[in-house]
C-alpha cells in the first residue's frame, strides 16, 4: 500500500473519532458545570482537556460557555472543531476513495453534509443535546459501515489504528483533567461533588452502564479509574485501546512480513504501561501516569508515520 493511502486512512478515522470525542467532552462539560459554582471555570478545563485552550485564548478574551461550545463545535479557526475534523475526514476519504467500500464513502460523505447543516449557525442550549447526539451517531454510522463491509486487510488495520490511538488519547485526557483541573481541592476527594464529577466522567465515555454491571451502583473513584484504565472489556479504556493497537499492528507485521519500531512501542505500551495495578498507578501519581501514557501514544503515532511513510 502507498504511504499516502495508509496515512489517509489513519487520519480519516482519527478525525472521525475526534469529532465524536469532542461531542462527548462538550456534553461532559455541561453536566459537570452544574456541580460547580463557576461554570466558566468548568469550560476552561474542558477546553484544556481538548487541547484547544491556547487557540481559543487567541480569539476570545474570556472563557464563556457559549463561546467555548461554538469554538469546539463549529469555529473554522479551530482545526480540532467538529466541523473542521469532519471536513478533514471527508478530504482524507476522497484521497483514499478507491480503498473504501461504497457504503463507507457514502457514510462519511453523508456525515459531512448532515453536520454541515446542523452546525451552520451557533447551536442554542435547547438544541445542543440533539446536535451532540447527531455528531455521535454519524461517527457510529461510519464505523458500522466499515465493520460490515470492509475486507480485513491492511486498509482495515490502518483505519482501526487511527481510531484507537485517538480514542486512547481522549480517555487519558478526560481522566487527567478530572484529577488535575476539575477537582476543586484535596478536601473534595470522596465528597458528593467528587462522586458526581466521577459519574459524569463515566457518562462522557459511555461507561456508566458497564461500570454498574461490574461494580454495582456506588461510583468509587478508585474503581472508576480501574475500569477506565485497566479493564480490557471496556471499549474506551486505555487497556482495551492499547490491546487493539497491538492486534492491528501485529496483523500489519504478518501481512508485510516485517516488524518495525512502532511494533516495539506498541508492545511496550501494553507490557510496561498497562501491565500494572491501580494501586501502583495511584501510588506513583495518576497525573504522572497519564502524562507518561500520552507521551507513549504520541510517540507511537509519530513512529507509525515514519515506519509506513505516510507522507511519501
Amino acid at each position: 500500500m502507498l504511504g499516502k493511502t495508509a496515512g489517509g486512512l489513519y487520519w480519516m478515522f482519527r478525525y472521525l473519532e475526534r469529532s465524536e470525542n469532542t461531542a462527548r467532552l462538550v456534553e461532559a462539560g455541561q453536566r459537570i458545570a452544574l456541580t460547580r459554582s463557576s461554570a466558566d471555570d468548568e469550560w476552561t478545563s474542558v477546553l484544556q482537556t481538548a487541547a484547544v485552550l491556547w487557540g481559543y485564548s487567541e480569539k476570545y478574551r474570556d472563557v464563556t460557555k457559549d463561546n467555548a461550545i461554538d469554538w469546539m463545535l463549529r469555529d473554522p479557526a479551530n482545526p480540532s472543531s467538529v466541523l473542521s475534523v469532519v471536513e478533514a475526514a471527508r478530504n482524507n476519504a476522497r484521497l483514499v476513495r478507491t480503498a473504501l467500500t461504497r457504503e463507507v464513502w457514502e457514510s462519511v460523505n453523508e456525515c459531512w453534509m448532515v453536520l454541515k447543516g446542523a452546525l451552520a449557525k451557533r447551536v442554542n442550549e435547547r438544541d445542543l443535546p440533539q446536535v451532540l447526539t447527531i455528531i455521535r451517531q454519524r461517527s457510529a454510522f461510519v464505523r458500522g459501515a466499515m465493520a460490515g463491509t470492509m475486507l480485513r486487510n491492511d486498509i482495515y488495520n490502518f483505519a482501526r489504528i487511527g481510531t484507537f490511538i485517538e480514542r486512547a488519547d481522549n480517555t487519558a485526557r478526560i481522566l487527567d483533567v478530572k484529577y488535575w483541573v476539575l477537582l476543586p481541592s484535596a478536601q473534595a476527594v470522596g465528597s458528593n461533588l467528587d462522586n458526581v464529577q466521577w459519574e459524569t466522567i463515566l457518562r462522557s465515555v459511555s461507561a456508566e452502564g458497564g461500570f454498574r454491571l461490574t461494580y454495582g451502583q456506588e461510583a468509587r473513584p478508585r474503581e472508576i479509574a480501574q475500569f477506565l484504565i485497566l479493564d480490557k472489556r471496556m471499549p474506551r479504556s486505555l487497556a482495551f485501546c492499547a490491546e487493539k493497537l497491538a492486534d492491528n499492528l501485529g496483523y500489519l507485521a504478518m501481512g508485510y512480513g516485517t516488524r518495525l519500531p512502532s511494533h516495539a512501542l506498541s508492545d511496550a505500551l501494553n507490557d510496561v504501561k498497562l501491565d500494572t495495578s491501580i494501586e501502583t498507578i495511584f501510588e506513583g501519581g495518576l497525573h504522572e501516569y497519564i502524562q507518561d501514557f500520552l507521551r507513549a501514544t504520541s510517540a507511537l503515532g509519530a513512529q507509525m508515520e515514519v515506519d509506513y511513510r505516510f507522507y511519501v
